[in-house]
């Protein structure tokens, strides 16, 4: 996931300013937007977030979410914290799809590397294919259901990564601890990350 500064108490502005709005003034949310077909990865080699664009591969939506979930969450975490990671991974990628990046002469919804989401086709694996279908039909959302990116990092291994909550920030390995230790629903550890959104049905 790529980096950048926590601005919780700029928080409103930015979600003002990045609100996603469609040619004609139209606010793009779930209810007037449908999933993407489809998604653009400009293809960086090994990886590597300052490398060179080779290529830019189109792949499905929904695949590019599976192949993205195995490689910013671990396969062996627990199902409640790969089922928040799905619902961050795909909220990213479709406000990415609305927002497209021109560099290096191509044009691109993401790359596959940290500056976005970690990307390596094909690479997906039953248990967070799984987590990725089992929340395939749920989003989570601004209370105007605009579709917004669901920011993440990284968190502190093995720690219940306090200081993300409430941030509209989530910990990965902070998922990983509300899972499996507190044994909270990936509906209430997005809660404690994104409290302004909520768990919509589309």
């Amino acid at each position: 996931m790529r980096k950048a500064p926590i601005l919780a108490t700029c928080s409103a502005l930015l979600t003002w300013v990045l609100l996603p709005v469609g040619a004609e003034g139209q606010t793009q949310t779930i209810t007037n937007t449908p999933y993407p077909a489809v998604i653009r990865v400009a293809i960086r080699g090994f990886n590597n977030p300052v490398a060179p664009i080779q290529y830019v591969q189109t792949v499905g939506f929904q695949e590019y979410c599976k192949d993205v979930l195995p490689n910013e969450w671990m396969a062996d975490w627990n199902v409640e914290s790969l089922r928040a990671g799905a619902i961050a991974v795909k909220m990213f990628a479709w406000y990415h799809t609305l927002h497209p990046t021109k560099a290096e002469g191509f044009t691109f919804d993401v790359d596959n590397t940290t500056n976005f989401q970690q990307f390596k086709y094909l690479s997906g694996q039953y248990i967070t294919d799984k987590a990725v279908n089992d929340t395939w039909n749920m989003v989570y959302v601004p209370p105007d259901g605009s579709v917004s990116e669901l920011e993440y990092r990284s968190g502190f291994p093995n720690s219940e990564n306090r200081a993300f909550i409430g941030s509209g920030v989530m910990a990965q390995w902070g998922s990983e601890y509300w899972g499996r230790v507190a044994k909270l629903s990936f509906s209430a550890i997005l809660n404690l990350y994104y409290p302004a959104d909520t768990l919509r049905f589309i």
